[in-house]
């Protein structure tokens, strides 16, 4: 079983039984504290998958904007040189643009 992998749920938490001996723990407090186990263990659970859900949607957010992103900075250096040229015309001259 792969160390990643979730051995219990709470249901099985729940219905697990032990042996009783007779200098066994308190079978209430036992009980109790499985009752925390329990809740804590679905609250973990829902807290996972919440996460799961985020995070797949924060890549998806990363990988549109990138695109787009790219696609801006490309015009944009575009324009950056097309100024950049027309502004050594003006400065050099025809003689520099030849």
């Amino acid at each position: 079983m792969s160390t990643n992998q979730v051995q219990l749920n709470g249901k099985e938490i729940l219905e697990k039984d032990f042996k009783t001996a007779m200098r066994g723990y308190n079978q209430d407090e036992v009980d109790e504290f499985l009752d925390i186990i329990i809740n804590d263990y679905e609250k973990f659970h829902q807290q996972i998958e919440k996460l799961q859900l985020e995070n797949e949607r924060l890549k998806k957010r990363i990988d549109q904007p990138a695109t787009r992103a790219n696609q801006q900075n490309t015009q944009s250096n575009y324009d950056v040189l097309m100024r950049l040229s027309n502004l050594e015309k003006e400065v050099f001259g025809k003689k520099f643009a030849d």
